[in-house]
């Protein structure tokens, strides 16, 4: 399912205009990503935890030629 397929769900579920639904659905990212953003976490149960991770650099290579 991609993002217009969930707007359109969204929109008959809820008895609203496709319009409306995604202006919703691009708050819940806006305000999910903000949070994890500040390093809070965010955490909906039955569909998944919302954290930022720190990962070690590493070195790229170029998959063509194999240099770093």
């Amino acid at each position: 399912m991609n993002k217009s397929e969930l707007v359109a769900a969204v929109a008959k579920k809820a008895n609203a205009t496709k319009v409306a639904a995604n202006e919703i659905i691009d708050a819940l990212i806006d305000v999910i990503t903000n949070a994890v953003k500040k390093g809070d976490e965010v955490r909906l149960v039955g569909w998944g935890t919302f954290y930022q991770t720190k990962t070690k650099a590493r070195e790229g290579r170029n998959p063509r030629t194999g240099a770093t």
